[in-house]
């Protein structure tokens, strides 16, 4: 017998017994505890009908869904509203049958009133008694977890009154509203962020769930989580209502910029009813560009990759999309495709992105870079596309490094690059939070090794946003192209790798693995930049910003793209160098 069965059958026996206690006292009290003999003979035919209603009505309104532990006011409202409707059910088969049946039973029509009210109260009561025993002081376990609830809202309430009491002690809440301070939720003092550290000594609070509302701009997640940390309390969880187990907070979360300025409204203008081509669609970032694309509502998604793995992944994620295993430095076989799908959008996301390994193969990265993208704006200009968008990077910026200096050449090609009918536009932003190869499952990894994590500089910074944030705004800075623009996303504020390492080690509770110091490696920058002039303007929305459009001789930049082909790596280093003076080349120790 299942558990959900058992518990239906014991409230089902008990209110039963209830709902008679309640009947029998009603009586008693209707007529000063001497009921008279005549009202005896309808008792049991009345409790039966009253009883049979009102167990009907509890199952039509969802009385018994209800977990014991987790009865509350949306319990107690279904339970009050079950009576309501039972009791004027009976009430009205009590009078009808009066009117159409002769020598009914005596009854008294106050005794409903009297036995409604006993009966909310005691079937109520025991519906609360479980809650009030689990959650009383003296029933806490031993092994649960003393937290705090920050928020002192509707979520926090919601938190506290979900929360597995063998898993979690709740102690306090705390909220930054100076109004909330002093008041009970619960029996539960309101601390305020100030007061935090005082409060978690005093209840020997290590841990907190954030249930805080998302409208609520008063702190940001990454502020409550600081001042959690100097408070002492290091692990954290997010409040998700639709989940019974609360998630582990996420150097994501903490990272996150949810820009406020997206406008879906224009990405689905821009996107709908488009033929869409991908490239690099099996990589971290054309992956969710493509998946964007689909959500969008592209009329046809053709995905362009050169790695089988990563093709057959995403396409097994796109079942209706196009794949076409493909390198963008094959420009025979990219012309003919474009010729047979005629893609009115191209997303060129195919690139080496690695730094390390296009400092040790600079030839196979120009190839790739350089001469794919090139392969690619020519076939989007001759077979009509409408848009070519070109994912760059902040490493483009006064480049240090090969993959840098690559993107800096394919952005100077696109924007010299002759063109009447397609738009040509290129989207620059820093590091995708967890894309392949970055340093988050990098440090992750070493966590679940038990391994210190290596960072090359006490000092080096970068620009972190989350995927699925990068990826809309590049279809809305798309949106806007009127041709040879660079857009530039706004990343907020660079992050200190050493700061978010100590972090991710604090998140999961690895302290003592500690932090170890490299050098910084061939091709490293201490810090990256998005714009190379300062002067650059802010587009239509405030987290896109328009570069400066750099002109040069696009006769001779061809000659150099081409002459890529049959150069050495040490020519290869020389021809970027000439193309890009402002690639600066550092060769690291």
């Amino acid at each position: 017998m299942s558990a959900a069965t058992k518990r239906l059958g014991f409230f089902l026996i008990f209110d039963t017994a209830l709902s008679f206690l309640s009947f029998f006292l009603a009586y008693l009290l209707r007529f000063n505890f001497d009921i008279p003999e005549i009202f005896f003979d309808g008792l049991w035919l009345y409790f039966s009908l009253l009883c049979a209603l009102k167990i009907g009505a509890f199952g039509a309104f969802g009385v018994y869904r209800v977990p014991w532990r987790f009865f509350s006011l949306d319990g107690l409202q279904r339970l009050a509203w079950a009576h309501a409707v039972s009791y004027a059910l009976f009430f009205a088969l009590i009078v009808g049958g009066a009117l159409f049946v002769d020598n009914l039973p005596a009854f008294s029509r106050s005794i409903p009133i009297i036995d409604g009210a006993i009966s909310i109260v005691l079937i109520g009561a025991l519906r609360s008694a479980k809650r009030f025993v689990s959650e009383s002081s003296r029933a806490r376990s031993k092994a649960a977890i003393a937290i705090a609830i920050v928020g002192a809202n509707e979520n926090g309430e919601r938190a506290l009154r979900s929360l597995d009491r063998n898993k979690y002690s709740p102690r306090f809440f705390v909220d930054s509203d100076p109004l909330k301070r002093k008041q009970r939720i619960h029996g539960l003092e309101v601390a305020g962020f100030d007061e935090l550290k005082a409060f978690a000594a005093k209840y020997g609070t290590q841990s907190a769930i954030i249930a805080r509302d998302p409208q609520e701009n008063a702190l940001t997640l990454k502020e409550i989580y600081d001042r959690l940390s100097e408070a002492g309390i290091n692990e954290a969880r997010l409040a998700t209502p639709s989940r019974a187990e609360y998630e582990k907070l996420k150097i994501e979360d903490l990272l996150a910029r949810n820009p406020k300025d997206l406008d879906k409204e224009a990405i689905a203008a821009f996107i709908k009813g488009k033929r869409v081509l991908v490239t690099g669609a099996g990589g971290s970032i054309g992956g969710e560009l493509s998946k964007q694309a689909a959500l969008y509502g592209a009329s046809e998604l053709i995905l362009v990759d050169s790695s089988e793995y990563n093709l057959y992944a995403i396409g097994e994620r796109l079942e209706n999309a196009r794949l076409k295993m493909i390198s963008v430095a094959d420009k025979e076989a990219l012309n003919l495709l474009f010729s047979q799908t005629k893609p009115q959008i191209v997303l060129h996301a195919a690139a080496y992105k690695h730094v390390p390994l296009s400092e040790a193969n600079p030839k196979s990265t120009a190839i790739n870079n350089i001469i794919g993208t090139k392969n690619c704006i020519d076939a989007a200009i001759r077979h009509g596309a409408e848009i070519f968008t070109l994912i760059s990077t902040d490493k483009a910026v006064r480049p240090t490094n090969v993959m840098g200096a690559t993107k800096r050449v394919c952005e100077l090609y696109l924007q010299n690059a002759p063109s009447d009918s397609t738009r040509l536009t290129a989207v620059r932003f820093g590091n995708v939070l967890g894309s392949s190869g970055s340093v988050i499952p990098r440090f992750r990894r070493l966590i679940d090794e038990n391994k210190p994590l290596t960072v090359t500089h006490p000092e080096i910074t970068r620009y972190f946003m989350l995927i699925g944030e990068a990826c809309e705004l590049v279809l809305q800075a798309a949106s806007l192209a009127r041709g040879g623009e660079i857009f530039v996303l706004d990343m907020g504020e660079p992050v200190k790798i050493a700061d978010m390492a100590k972090k991710m080690l604090a998140l999961a509770g690895k302290q003592e693995l500690g932090v170890v110091f490299t050098s910084l490696r061939a091709g490293e920058k201490l810090y990256e930049e998005l714009l190379i002039d300062e002067s650059e303007k802010t587009a239509k929305y405030p987290s896109i910003f328009v570069g400066k459009p750099t002109k040069t001789d696009f006769a001779v930049l061809n000659a150099q793209i081409d002459a890529l082909n049959s150069a050495s790596d040490d020519e290869v280093i020389a021809i970027l160098k000439a193309i890009a003076p402002e690639f600066h080349h550092n060769k690291g120790v």
